[in-house]
């Protein structure tokens, strides 16, 4: 076997401390998906080491184009089923469409082992469960957990972003004699450089809802911390984009220092001690290299003493914006 993934892997622990991430595999982040270099980023990424991917049906073709490049390096004998970790979604369908009936989720991911071409999915989500009533949630996890019973799921998590309402699902279902204790969570743009709220609930995570593994996604905020402009369809307000903009530049013009390299360094360093897993989103070799890089750097503690300054200057920088948040789903009382 050409890359480095050669055990079985069989527990949860094993997940890489970074995951490829399949949100960009979409038209929201590209233009054109199919034309991307799947079969390239997946096979780079194999070899340096990261054994898992997480997308979602929500992301467009994603999942078909993952399906159909981890085939093509099967059938070319660079990796097999085992080497690798599936993570994928259910519930979120696109923008204003969702489903969490149990008939739903059931299908969903039986769409999702077709296209994965595999008889086994290592996580699946419950996608952005606060765009639903918790009694559709607690009937949609019964349902992942009896898939789960059935050998089709290994773990069962829920995903989303407002992290006080992750944890009150996550504490609610605890206890609950159909689901139990979930597996894991993940919330993305809740632990990166310009919002930390994924770090002040992780001990709580862990003591009160019995998860094992609390996962950080986004850690760009979804273009947010980058010189370039903003994505289009970011939720936050023109005043938290304008702020985060005018630091890239500070940075840049005053430290020569890039904000997507700075934020990468934080946000990697900052959860790489919790033992939770983060998602990296990247559309290129040379994007994928670049945060690979970033973490090297904090492995090796190289850029340590410099970064913690930038770091507390950059937070600082965002005064009132700094943990600001923006509205995600329904009410919950």
């Amino acid at each position: 076997m050409s890359l480095s993934l050669q055990k079985k892997l069989n527990d949860m622990n094993e997940i890489s401390p970074l995951i490829l991430g399949g949100a960009v595999f979409n038209v929201q982040y590209n233009d054109d998906p199919a034309k991307m270099p799947i079969c390239d980023l997946l096979e780079t990424s194999f070899k340096l080491g990261i054994n898992a991917i997480d997308t979602s049906p929500y992301y467009g073709p994603s999942e078909e184009l993952l399906g159909d490049a981890l085939a093509r390096l099967t059938a070319d004998g660079k990796i097999v089923r085992e080497n690798y970790y599936l993570c994928t979604k259910v519930g979120r369908i696109r923008l204003d469409e969702f489903d969490y009936s149990p008939e739903w989720v059931e299908k969903s991911v039986r769409r999702s082992l077709q296209r994965f071409q595999t008889d086994y999915l290592d996580v699946v989500f419950l996608h952005d469960v606060e765009f639903t009533t918790l009694e559709e949630t607690l009937g949609a996890l019964a349902t992942l957990m009896k898939l789960k019973a059935e050998g089709l799921i290994r773990w069962v998590g829920v995903s989303g972003y407002p992290v006080d309402y992750l944890y009150t699902v996550a504490k609610t279902v605890k206890d609950d004699p159909e689901i139990g204790k979930l597996d894991l969570v993940m919330s993305y743009c809740n632990m990166c450089l310009q919002n930390t709220t994924l770090d002040t609930y992780y001990g709580r995570f862990l003591a009160d809802t019995g998860v094992k593994l609390v996962n950080n996604a986004s850690i760009l905020s979804m273009s947010l911390l980058r010189y370039q402009e903003t994505r289009s369809f970011h939720p936050g307000s023109q005043a938290l984009k304008d702020r985060c903009n005018e630091l890239a530049m500070v940075l840049k013009e005053k430290h020569n220092v890039d904000l997507a390299d700075l934020a990468t360094r934080y946000a990697i360093g900052a959860w790489l001690p919790k033992k939770g897993k983060t998602v990296l989103g990247v559309s290129s070799i040379p994007e994928l290299m670049a945060a690979w890089n970033q973490y090297q750097i904090v492995k090796s503690g190289a850029s340590a003493e410099d970064d913690a300054w930038l770091f507390t200057f950059s937070q600082s920088f965002l005064g009132e914006h700094f943990n600001e948040v923006w509205d995600s789903g329904i009410k919950h009382s």
